[in-house]
């Protein structure tokens, strides 16, 4: 089966029904509801529901709930360790397979960060992606924030990235920022450069994201464990609050961080999203894993 995203799957509408499935599978995981009982919960037929599921998933229902258990996380964690260590070490990225994009990190100069955006153009858009609409902004030196929307937030979300870059000059430009979104989201061969991102923050803030792109797609680590591997072992609070501001989703994976006790908690937009986020990426995974060996 092809890993890539039918764009038929890339509306909110989408989004919103498979969301609203994981969490009631999590929820009910003890009593094992029945596939027609979840349909039932997003308002689809049966045949209907197992369909776009597998379509966006790539693995029944079923499967993917395995993937969100306290088990397979704490596994994860441990596999995840040893690599995080020497790619933070030796400053490298996660090694790269399908989805696993190559991402550079420039951080703004503290004079650049200062003049809050004097003199830099920004363009952004508003896009579908298999996590629900996202708000895209890129600059001449590169991706500058990523934010996730919801049907309730998405003035608020513009508004506050405009505030943020108030002395830049602004402009929405959907064509620019469609190129960007594809790469993003839909990974492939043709598109070998590294995506480069364009940040403001502290210089423990930049330390963090730079952490970040070390844990690969499919991968879980803990804050204890990243501040570890950054050599701050006693700052796991401070990590976790630079996981909140982090400017740019998905790329800077701060979804990938959990507690060390399996739980998923904390995420700039929403928990939820969180778990659909790392239950999608490990079923891909997996799937990559398998056909690797088949080959």
């Amino acid at each position: 089966m092809n890993s890539s995203i039918e764009t038929s799957t890339y509306d909110s509408e989408t989004y919103e029904r498979i969301a609203k499935a994981i969490a009631f599978m999590r929820q009910n995981h003890l009593n094992q509801p029945a596939l027609a009982t979840i349909a039932q919960h997003v308002h689809l037929s049966e045949y209907h529901f197992q369909r776009i599921f597998t379509r966006w998933a790539g693995i029944s229902p079923k499967r993917f709930l395995q993937y969100l258990t306290v088990e397979y996380a704490k596994s994860k964690i441990a596999e995840t360790g040893n690599l995080l260590d020497l790619t933070v070490e030796v400053g490298l990225s996660s090694p790269g397979r399908l989805h696993d994009l190559f991402v550079n990190l420039e951080a703004m100069s503290p004079g650049e960060f200062k003049a809050g955006g004097i003199g830099l153009q920004i363009w952004y858009g508003i896009h579908p992606t298999p996590f629900g609409d996202c708000l895209i902004a890129t600059t001449p030196r590169g991706i500058c924030n990523l934010h996730f929307l919801d049907t309730t937030n998405k003035d608020v979300v513009e508004q506050a990235f405009r505030l943020e870059w108030a002395n830049a000059d602004i402009k929405q430009d959907q064509q620019a920022t469609q190129e960007m979104c594809d790469r993003i989201f839909e990974p492939s061969a043709t598109h070998s450069k590294p995506l480069v991102l364009y940040v403001k923050g502290t210089n423990f803030q930049i330390q963090v994201w730079r952490a970040l792109l070390s844990v690969p797609f499919g991968g879980i680590t803990t804050y204890q464990g990243l501040a570890a591997a950054m050599s701050r072992p006693t700052a796991a609070r401070a990590v976790g609050n630079a996981l909140g501001r982090n400017p740019v989703g998905y790329l800077i994976p701060c979804h990938r961080v959990i507690r060390e006790s399996g739980e998923f908690v904390g995420f700039r937009w929403g928990l939820e999203r969180k778990t659909v986020l790392l239950g999608w990426e490990a079923s891909r995974s997996q799937t990559q894993n398998k056909e690797q060996e088949l080959t």
